[in-house]
């Protein structure tokens, strides 16, 4: 597929008016052969591969091809019982009884294995949940890996990470996990839970179960105790009974808002901890004076990466009134250079996205706009004739009323509003009922602090997006959760602080 719209160069790219393009993407596929797939998986509690209760199974599919890769267990609130009741044992026995010296020769043996099988870990990751190759083999396998390795360095130094206080693990943690970033987000959390001494149970989204599943392979390869971390894939209702049981001491979790409230309703009354990251509606605001071929950089990263299926996307981009023209002129140019199509091919930009439900949302919102109207662009790209795919989408003339502007897409669709002074821009991105994430664009240092400091967001990014660290805690205010993941903040959330 050609990364440009027809057969000459944009403007942006400087080759002269109707200069013929020199050359053209090949095609870059990357083998499927190092995964290999089982017909069907089970559930993994207390360290081996189980059937459901009732021996019920659902199906994962491919997002790019809309075929089966497999059949996996669902589990029953029977099954969630029992796993919830492995990990009280190990808890309560084997693993919690081990220094933080031994859990942490476990964490680090998890890391280095994640390391070892990366191009394993990556190529399902892509063909389970139709993110680009590149994205799942440069971000996010290091970036779970990395995890691993930092959390592994805490686990016996919990003494100085929180000086003066005795450091005791929770007991049982609850996560439920997203469809986005699967193995990601499995680090984010178990990490730090068995960093602290806690036992997990995890529930994978439903659309993307198999990296978790493999991951239980790899808590067998590391000789991880039975017990300590527990699977159990299955429907919404198996995750609301999951967080709602009395043998669960921590709730994590990683989704949409709504759902993030009826957990919040769920365990009100008890005394369990809690962290919620949900939703956002990221201004990303670039200022007269901003490097404007390094901000198109930062903008397409902000809401075109993982086709838009980011929790924290820059959705909405604020644009100083004086050069919204030509950085409008630029962003146009640098969209028809995106590659949409197979996301196992190396040269893809923007893959699949996640389930033909979400496809029919993000139509749906896209057609929304254009009813409002705000005007539709998107560069020209044959889309592959089976799949879920949504060419890259930009729209200008937006009104803060319209509700592109307002709701969490969760796709590769990017809304325009301008401003004109640092107050009207904050006023614009404080307008949200979500309060994730925030970039500013400009080469004064004084005005990132001063925007910083006044912009509603959990994270914000400073001529960049997107950039995460391990080390760095993440998190919103709002309607966007509460608790942080990641960092020391993150391993607080996995501990009872006592007085020495």
């Amino acid at each position: 597929m050609r990364p440009w719209s027809g057969d000459r160069a944009p403007a942006g790219w400087g080759l002269g008016d109707g200069q013929a393009i020199p050359w053209e993407y090949a095609p870059a596929p990357e083998s499927r052969d190092i995964v290999v797939l089982k017909e069907r998986y089970g559930l993994f509690i207390n360290g081996r591969e189980v059937e459901a209760s009732d021996k019920g199974v659902f199906q994962t599919v491919n997002p790019a091809t809309e075929e089966k890769l497999a059949d996996v267990s669902r589990a029953t609130t029977a099954d969630v019982d029992r796993a919830i009741r492995a990990a009280r044992r190990a808890q309560g026995g084997t693993w919690g009884k081990l220094p933080g010296r031994e859990r942490a020769k476990y964490l680090f043996r998890i890391a280095r294995i994640l390391q070892e099988r990366s191009r394993e870990f990556a190529v399902l990751e892509t063909m389970d949940s139709g993110k680009p190759i590149k994205e799942s083999r440069d971000v996010d396998v290091p970036l779970a890996a990395a995890h691993f390795w930092y959390y592994a360095g805490w686990a016996d130094k919990l003494e100085y990470a929180f000086p003066g206080r005795n450091a005791r693990p929770l007991g049982v943690a609850a996560q439920v996990i997203p469809w986005n970033f699967p193995l990601l987000m499995l680090a984010w959390k178990i990490a730090p839970a068995l960093a602290a001494g806690n036992t997990v149970v995890l529930k994978p989204a439903s659309t993307t179960p198999l990296s978790a599943l493999l991951f239980a392979d790899v808590c067998r390869q590391a000789d991880l105790p039975p017990g300590v971390v527990n699977i159990v894939p299955g429907p919404a209702e198996i995750g609301m009974h999951l967080v709602s049981s009395p043998g669960v001491d921590k709730v994590a979790f990683t989704g949409s808002t709504g759902v993030g409230k009826l957990i919040q309703r769920a365990i009100a009354g008890t005394d369990k901890a809690i962290t919620l990251e949900l939703g956002g509606k990221a201004a990303n605001i670039v200022f007269e004076d901003a490097a404007l071929d390094q901000a198109v950089e930062g903008i397409v990263n902000g809401i075109y990466f993982n086709q838009g299926e980011v929790c924290c996307a820059g959705s909405r981009l604020l644009a100083q009134e004086s050069i919204v023209e030509p950085l409008i002129e630029k962003l146009k140019d640098r969209l028809s250079t995106i590659r949409v199509g197979d996301p196992l091919d190396k040269n893809t930009d923007v893959g699949a996205i996640n389930s033909r439900q979400q496809l029919e949302k993000i139509t749906e919102l896209v057609a929304a706009g254009v009813a409002e109207g705000a005007d539709l662009y998107q560069p020209a790209c044959d889309l592959p004739d089976r799949g879920y795919f949504f060419r890259p989408t930009l729209f200008t003339n937006v009104a803060q009323s319209h509700r592109i502007a307002k709701e969490e897409i969760f796709g590769p669709v990017l809304s325009v509003l301008t401003f004109r002074t640092p107050d009207e821009a904050i006023e614009k991105a404080n307008n949200t009922p979500y309060g994730l994430s925030a970039g500013v664009w400009t080469e004064k240092g004084s005005r990132i602090l001063s925007m910083v400091r006044k912009l509603k967001a959990g994270v914000v990014w400073a001529n960049t997006f997107n950039r995460f660290d391990p080390t760095s805690p993440f998190g919103g205010y709002k309607e966007s959760g509460f608790g942080r993941e990641g960092g020391m903040h993150g391993l607080h959330a996995y501990v009872r602080l006592e007085d020495r």
